[in-house]
């Protein structure tokens, strides 16, 4: 009997197992089966929607990965001209003493604050880090105005992903949460598909057989899979 789709698979995996399905149901000689025909339909509506989302997710993703970039030039910069503050030689010490000062109005801690608030943060503190009142004693510490340049760099490179981001978001005007989509897909092969399949197999054997056993074949493999990560998390198995 054909599976039902484990409900915890995730988003990425629905996505995967209900293209498969649809791609196997186009090269059956079933479109003649209008309830067939219109379930794979909104399926891969559906699958459509949900591979969108599943992509804004990479989106947001690689915007975070930006965003710890610039975050480490940040705590690098502290780093770095804490340990010139305990230099033997006064001079790097007290370039390293004015420099220190400069950051110290903003600190590690704007790392923590919202994408907003940084990026405001850390573009006032490049501002005043390009001061020419400033420029002498950064020159004296060694390696600091390279480490400033990528801060600089990771700074533009994080507000260039995140506009494009933004307009890519404002091209949609509604994007739905991927679970959500995932549950309706979920619902089409579970509630729809795999139930009325069940029912044919055993009615009509010639014409549903191969079909359905593809489709449990699919699916089966995709459960598999579930079972697998669950089974090395160690979670309860799902019915």
């Amino acid at each position: 009997m054909i599976e039902k789709i484990i409900y915890t698979s995730m988003v990425t995996e629905v996505s995967g197992t209900s293209t498969r399905m649809s791609i196997a149901f186009r090269s059956t000689s079933l479109s003649s089966d209008v309830f067939l025909a219109t379930r794979f339909t909104n399926l891969e509506a559906k699958t459509a929607e949900l591979t969108a989302a599943i992509n804004q997710l990479k989106a947001d993703s690689i915007l975070e990965e930006k965003d710890d970039v610039r975050d480490d030039k940040v705590r690098a910069i502290h780093y770095l001209t804490l340990g010139f503050l305990h230099h033997p030689d006064a001079v790097i010490k007290q370039a390293a003493q004015k420099v220190e000062k400069v950051f110290d109005k903003y600190g590690v801690k704007i790392t923590k604050k919202s994408y907003v608030s940084e990026s405001a943060l850390i573009a006032s503190l490049l501002n005043d880090f390009a001061k020419a009142s400033l420029q002498e004693s950064i020159a004296a510490l060694s390696g600091l105005r390279e480490v400033i340049a990528e801060l600089q760099a990771a700074q533009s490179d994080f507000e260039q992903t995140r506009v494009d981001l933004e307009t890519d978001k404002a091209e949609e005007s509604i994007r739905a949460n991927a679970t959500s989509i995932k549950k309706e897909v979920v619902g089409i092969i579970n509630d729809n598909i795999v139930v009325y399949l069940r029912a044919m197999e055993q009615a009509e054997e010639a014409n549903y057989g191969t079909f359905a056993r593809t489709i449990a074949e699919i699916i089966a493999n995709n459960n598999e899979t579930v079972k697998k990560r669950r089974k090395k998390k160690g979670d309860k198995p799902e019915e």
